[in-house]
């Protein structure tokens, strides 16, 4: 299932392990580690970043929206699927 994480930018959930905060100090040195890397994609277009969707490959996406949008708009997702299958 692909999901706008803002700004154009689009990421399949399939492939996603978790979304976190980006404000802690441990998260913070994980996205500093994964640029050191070149294992994390940048997909604020210039805005600070707010969650980390961390991905099975490795890679970290740095998105400019809550955690919470990107949860409802998975969700909102999950349901319109769910309802064009039934149909």
């Amino acid at each position: 299932m692909l999901v706008n994480i803002g700004y154009g930018n689009i990421v399949n959930m399939d492939k996603v392990i978790s979304i976190i905060r980006a404000d802690a100090a441990p998260i913070k040195r994980m996205v500093q580690v994964a640029k050191d890397e070149n294992m994390a994609v940048d997909a604020t277009c210039g805005r600070k970043t707010k969650c980390i969707l961390v991905m099975d490959s490795g890679h970290l996406v740095l998105s400019a929206l809550l955690p919470e949008t990107i949860e409802n708009r998975v969700t909102e997702n999950f349901i319109a699927v769910r309802s064009h299958d039934d149909e």
